[in-house]
């Protein structure tokens, strides 16, 4: 990685936490909507799951080199 991503990706690290955080409680906030009677500890685990899903599967498309021209 070079010097330039390393430091445009650090400048960016709290912006991309709070989005994914915001993420999550959005859809925490639709689940409530939605299903009333939710347990919160569990829909909040469904959508974690969910999440580390779709991160694992980015993580294997990096590796394909899906993202290598992106």
């Amino acid at each position: 990685m070079t010097d330039a991503v390393i430091k445009e990706l650090a400048v960016r690290k709290a912006e991309i936490e709070k989005e994914l955080e915001l993420l999550f409680k959005a859809n925490m906030k639709i689940t409530d909507w939605d299903v009333p009677e939710a347990d919160d500890t569990e829909a909040a685990d469904i959508i974690l799951n969910i999440m580390e899903k779709k991160i694992h599967q980015l993580k294997s498309d990096v590796k394909a080199g899906k993202y290598e021209n992106y």
